[in-house]
């Protein structure tokens, strides 16, 4: 089911990419690169040690200082537009890399990652020859000239995870290449395919040596030596709240900057005036899309209890129509795990949600076949205190539970009693209603009518243990930024 392009790239031995060239680990290891639809191994990827990590750092250092901090924004985004519109041309064989690594369906990688990747470094490359600062009018006595500048924060590493390399990575290296800084990318090891062939188009189109650099391997080796190393002057990381929060402790040891992505718990809210048409098939789609493994993923369900029989009904119905199949399908709605040890763990809360007091109304068990897959499940009498209910279980899992009430203020209260705060969504014909309630949840994200919606020009982040920071938008620009003031007496 590959193409000639995608199948020759994914079966070759894989390197790193360091100071614009291919190299082995220093240590000369490598690591399994897994098909979880099947179990079966596909190839190797090197295994970086911390002398790999020293070199790449060493590396978009020397970029950082070179040929990169001389070039003016207008033509690092001409460069970046270049890339942009290289990945354009190579999408059909990014998305099966994509899908065939993750285990995302190939419809999703055509049509949501690829597409969303293109435009983040097409809307980035606008902003690079805009990264500007303001005069500034001064209180004290006298003549003075007071500015601000933006200067690139310097080197940055970008640590991301398994679910979404292409389009998380872009939103990472989109902002930080914009604004001058210089990057080593680290993927997770379950995924690390996709970013690999990112590294030789950016080698093709023209990039400095250095500028980017690629390092394969460990969370708890590269990603640690990455987050601890004194002359990387910011992280920025996506994963889970327990990592990133290891990840801000080893970024104190020079005080780096650091943005973090981690998880949530998103609330969907469905008020009962809502058009219920539209409102089923969405939320199946928000629980399930993915397979769950996704931070924004709808997993908690809210249904005001005049509708709340009616609308579980329907989203049991739309769970049994997802085709689950090899990710390579083009009819497969429904792909595997990324892991067996994630299929265990999503086996374990649903267990867990049972011995609670949860109902499993459909799904609830792995599937006896090769590769990672697990049912879509229902379960229904989940209350707020439950642990399926708070946890994030970043599997195909949509705790159900009812609204006795429409006060908005007691709403918002059990949709934010949560750790997390990363985005929720709101289903009502009532738009006084829907904007009302938005204001008094407490979440990065907040859709009235829709859920999963991104845009290279919406900032993205959470609130409260859902991370630090903002992605997209000219929020992301900021933080690859040093804002620098100068004043002058006349």
């Amino acid at each position: 089911m590959l193409s000639q392009a995608a199948s020759a790239f994914i079966y070759r031995k894989h390197r790193l990419f360091i100071g614009g060239e291919w190299t082995d680990s220093f240590s000369a290891r490598e690591m399994e690169v897994i098909d979880p639809a099947t179990g079966a191994l596909l190839t190797h990827c090197a295994l970086s040690d911390t002398q790999d990590v020293d070199r790449a750092v060493a590396s978009a250092r020397k970029a950082l200082e070179g040929l990169w901090s001389k070039m003016t924004g207008i033509e690092r985004g001409k460069l970046i537009s270049r890339f942009a519109n290289r990945l354009e041309e190579l999408a059909e064989e990014l998305a099966e890399i994509e899908a065939i690594d993750c285990g995302r369906p190939i419809t999703y990688a055509r049509h949501v990652d690829i597409p969303l990747t293109i435009n983040t470094y097409r809307y980035m490359a606008g902003w690079a020859g805009k990264v500007n600062g303001e005069t500034v009018e001064v209180a004290a006595p006298g003549e003075y000239h007071a500015f601000t500048v933006r200067e690139p924060v310097g080197v940055v590493a970008q640590i991301v995870p398994w679910n979404f390399p292409l389009v998380l990575t872009a939103y990472k290296l989109a902002p930080s290449l914009a604004a001058g800084c210089t990057a080593i990318i680290k993927p997770s090891e379950q995924a690390s395919l996709s970013l690999l062939r990112l590294a030789e188009v950016a080698e093709e189109v023209g990039f400095p040596p250095g500028v980017i650099n690629v390092v394969t391997g460990y969370g708890d080796t590269v990603g640690a030596a990455l987050a601890a190393h004194p002359d990387v002057d910011k992280v920025a990381f996506t994963g889970s709240a327990r990592v990133g929060r290891l990840v801000a402790q080893s970024a104190t040891t020079n005080l780096k900057r650091v943005t973090l992505e981690l998880g949530g718990k998103a609330p969907m809210i469905v008020l009962p005036d809502a058009d219920l048409e539209k409102v089923i098939p969405s939320i199946a789609s928000a629980a399930f899309f993915y397979q769950g493994q996704v931070c924004t993923s709808g997993s908690r369900l809210y249904v005001h209890k005049s509708i709340h029989d009616q609308v579980l009904d329907g989203v049991r119905e739309e769970a049994t129509k997802l085709k689950m199949g090899h990710s390579l399908s083009a009819d497969t709605t429904l792909g595997p795990l990324i892991s067996l040890k994630q299929l265990e763990r999503v086996s374990r809360y649903v267990d867990l949600g049972r011995l609670e007091g949860a109902d499993i109304v459909c799904g609830g068990k792995s599937v006896n076949s090769p590769g990672y897959y697990f049912e879509p499940t229902i379960l229904i009498n989940t209350t707020d205190n439950m642990t399926v209910a708070r946890e994030e279980i970043f599997g195909p899992v949509l705790c159900a539970m009812s609204l006795n009430s429409e006060d908005l203020d007691d709403i918002a209260r059990r949709a934010n009693d949560s750790p997390s705060g990363l985005c929720a969504s709101i289903w009502t014909r009532n738009l006084s209603s829907g904007h009302k309630l938005a204001q008094r949840i407490k979440a990065g994200s907040v859709w009235i009518n829709l859920h999963h919606y991104f845009d290279p020009a919406l900032p993205f982040g959470g609130y409260k243990e859902s991370g630090w920071g903002r992605e997209q938008g000219a929020e992301a620009l900021r933080t690859f930024t040093e804002v620098k003031s100068i004043c002058a007496a006349l």
